[in-house]
């Protein structure tokens, strides 16, 4: 038996094909592009991801038995708002998780005491009912044709099964599920004039969300009565992939956006601080994450500004050092955890004649690696703490800034053996437990390769440069 992972991601779809004992056996991908019309808009176009998704299922042909496959799970980019008309028709381009045009919307509805109070969370301007609320305001037209919402992978999934449906770990993104009950909140959605009719319908992401269209089974070789598993956000998808789905497992993401994800004993939300507090992918169980907007998204934006690739920049930067005077505060577009301040902007402090590029360099991972800092310090606020890190995603390839993090953090930091283990993984995994029935106990930690340890003698001056650094945030939001 084989169950297929689809990922959503920003910059791409990724389509993971794992056997019944999860061993990979192949993959594919195709890129997708952002479009920024204006400061702080950030869109996509629907279609594409249909395109997307349809060169990476197919390319799978030809390199798995497609005859076997029996499930597909989906994972996918949080929080975007995906509009459809009566004929489940796309209104407009799907407003992405880091669109902060709606800050003015996020702030009003946070204002109202009652959804820090059901959804547990503030509500951010990335999140999906603050910008159905800007369409209400500045697309009326569009608004009134609103028939059914959509998060961006579910809109894959309609596609794949024809069937209107959302799992918890996404639909807690949105700013209108009751968190706790794991249910659709009508006073949420009378406030961003909604009704429950317009939401899909929730199931666990370990269940089955409805059947492959025998047209699509037909065009890639597949059996009929495919199951389409309900999936995960892809932070979510991603713990279930590298096995942190109990209490005391966390992980660390240097993706485009920067994550520090932890398994919780239960559904503990504390909104001043600024974390998440969401379902888990699986039922029953929820977890905490700090997010960053801006992680390798930082070090890729660096790299176009000197034209040089970033592998390149970070590859000579040698020992790991004392951070120096120069500071970066990678806030490229807002911030969420722990500031929520959609308007800050990144900023370059301490500057002097002996600043090279590689200073400059070291700057911007430090920056990154302190602003994971202040995730792990909001989530040790609420009282979440862990004893196990991992790490994933493009940015673990720089050894010099595992190490910087690892000593930011001063705690271990475990790298899995070589191989995707992140939400596309995870994905197939939601997809063989709705297939099989199996549970968590298949959502095991890969085996480590490696451990980054801190770096002990350096630890001091990490924490006197991570004081300077929010020290500045403060000076800057002082300068409006």
């Amino acid at each position: 038996m084989i169950s297929i992972g689809l990922d959503l991601g920003t910059s791409g779809i990724k389509a993971l094909a794992v056997g019944e004992d999860q061993s990979i056996l192949a993959e594919a991908g195709a890129p997708l592009t952002v479009s920024r019309p204006q400061d702080g808009w950030s869109e996509q176009d629907p279609a594409d991801w249909i395109a997307a998704a349809e060169a990476a299922i197919g390319a799978l042909q030809g390199k798995i038995d497609m005859g076997a496959v029996r499930a597909i799970g989906l994972s996918g980019q949080m929080h975007g708002a995906t509009l459809l008309d009566a004929s489940d028709r796309v209104l407009r381009p799907c407003m992405l998780w880091n669109d902060t045009r709606s800050h003015a919307e996020a702030a009003e509805l946070d204002a109202d005491p009652k959804f820090r109070e059901i959804t547990g969370n503030i509500v951010f301007p990335g999140f999906t009912a603050p910008k159905v609320e800007w369409v209400r305001r500045h697309e009326p037209e569009t608004f009134k044709a609103v028939r059914k919402v959509l998060l961006p992978k579910d809109y894959l999934r309609l596609w794949l099964t024809g069937e209107h449906v959302a799992e918890m770990s996404d639909a807690a993104g949105t700013g209108w599920l009751d968190v706790a009950a794991r249910a659709w909140s009508d006073d949420l959605l009378a406030a961003t004039g909604l009704s429950r009719a317009q939401m899909p319908r929730l199931v666990e992401g370990s269940e089955v969300s409805g059947r492959l269209r025998p047209e699509l089974a037909a065009r890639w070789g597949l059996p009929d009565g495919v199951v389409v598993a309900g999936g995960g956000g892809d932070n979510a998808a991603s713990a279930v992939g590298v096995g942190v789905v109990t209490p005391g497992t966390a992980f660390v993401s240097l993706g485009t956006s920067g994550v520090l994800f932890a398994a919780t004993d239960g559904f503990r939300p504390d909104a001043a601080s600024a974390v998440h507090s969401f379902c888990h992918a699986l039922p029953g169980s929820w977890h905490q994450m700090g997010v960053i907007l801006a992680a390798a998204d930082a070090m890729n934006w660096f790299s176009g500004m000197l034209g040089s690739p970033a592998a390149a920049l970070t590859a000579d930067l040698g020992e790991l050092r004392a951070p120096s005077r120069t500071l970066f505060l990678p806030y490229l577009g807002g911030e969420r955890t722990p500031h929520n301040d959609a308007h800050v902007r990144a900023s370059f402090l301490h500057l002097g004649h002996e600043t090279d590029r590689a200073a400059m360099v070291r700057a911007v991972l430090e920056g990154v690696s302190f602003a994971i800092r202040d995730s792990r310090d909001a989530l040790a606020s609420t009282g979440t703490r862990f004893d196990r890190l991992i790490g994933v995603g493009g940015g673990t390839r720089s050894e010099y800034w595992l190490k910087a993090i690892a000593t930011a953090l001063d705690m271990p930091v475990e790298l899995p053996v070589a191989g995707d283990f992140g939400g596309a993984f995870g994905a197939a995994r939601l997809g063989l437990m709705a297939a099989t029935g199996q549970g968590a106990e298949i959502a095991t930690v890969p085996p480590i390769a490696r451990v980054v340890a801190p770096v002990p003698e350096l630890t001091g001056a990490f924490d006197e440069a991570h004081g300077r650094y929010r020290g500045a945030y403060a000076a800057l939001k002082a300068l409006g």
